[in-house]
């Protein structure tokens, strides 16, 4: 349920700030008839993310025992590269995020007018939302589906409640330390997901060392149990890992925390014509 919790939240709150902003800004400029429009582009988005979601599992329900594990170890390879993209994406537009979208509305509405706008909000909102549905299928596939989804559910309510407290100015939520910590904790559940797909390409026969065992704790600990749900839900292991599935563990979470949290560079060229100016 964590994880799903996570995700949710996570993905929702940056959906709710994109409306928040979109919406804001249209009131700014005294255009608030054209809101609605932002709102058709947003449940559109939303409509969209759902087919998605349901699309996607119903499409792995319905494959032959092989073709079910190629295509769930495909998605959790790529829910990993969704949201990695993902976190890095939010660490470096995350300071000009307002003011390219508003840049974005005054050109749908010069462009296109309300057509352009609705399709500016569903781009927007679209693209956390079948983000979200990909990585919630391919989270509940390594952690239980049904906590996943509800804990999903639970964040994206969260999160709607937040941004609308946030648009009103009653609470201040530092976004920063919220999406960096948000980020740290999504890597542990990307990488997951990606012991989950290697795992599947491992019973396909197509990744070595499905018999090289690196632990085995389902003599001791029920797999089905509180203490492997718990695993599942705070660190997103699993009773029973191959050598490859822990190496691949570790080294995801490594690697992409170093470079998340590695400071960024700063343009000299940007710095000095700031002094100057």
């Amino acid at each position: 349920m964590l994880a799903g919790l996570l995700i949710g939240l996570r993905e929702g709150l940056e959906a709710a700030l994109i409306v928040g902003i979109l919406i804001a800004y249209l009131v700014k400029i005294d255009l608030r008839s054209r809101i609605k429009t932002i709102w058709t582009g947003v449940l559109s988005a939303v409509a969209f993310s759902l087919i998605v979601g349901i699309g996607v599992g119903l499409t792995s329900e319905s494959l032959t025992e092989f073709a079910e594990k190629f295509f769930a170890g495909t998605m959790s390879f790529i829910a990993v590269g969704f949201v990695t993209g993902m976190i890095f994406w939010m660490r470096a537009a995350a300071k000009g995020l307002a003011k390219n979208l508003r840049t974005q509305v005054d050109s749908a509405l010069i462009g296109g007018g309300a057509f352009s706008l609705a399709a500016l909000a569903f781009a927007a909102v679209a693209r956390e939302g079948v983000e979200t549905s990909i990585f919630l299928w391919a989270a509940a596939q390594n952690s239980g589906s049904l906590p996943t989804l509800v804990g999903g559910f639970t964040g994206i309510a969260i999160s709607i409640f937040l941004g609308y407290l946030i648009y009103l100015g009653a609470v201040k939520l530092n976004l920063s330390v919220f999406f960096r910590t948000t980020g740290l904790l999504l890597m542990v559940v990307a990488a997951g997901v990606l012991t989950y797909g290697i795992h599947e390409f491992q019973e396909l026969g197509w990744l070595p060392g499905e018999d090289a065992i690196a632990y085995d704790l389902s003599t001791s600990i029920d797999p089905s149990g509180f203490v492997a749900t718990l695993l599942k839900g705070l660190l997103s292991l699993r009773t029973s890992m191959s050598w490859l599935e822990l190496f691949a563990y570790i080294s995801y979470i490594v690697i992409v925390a170093t470079l998340f949290l590695k400071p960024a560079k700063v343009n000299k060229d940007t710095v000095e014509k700031v002094k100057v100016s």
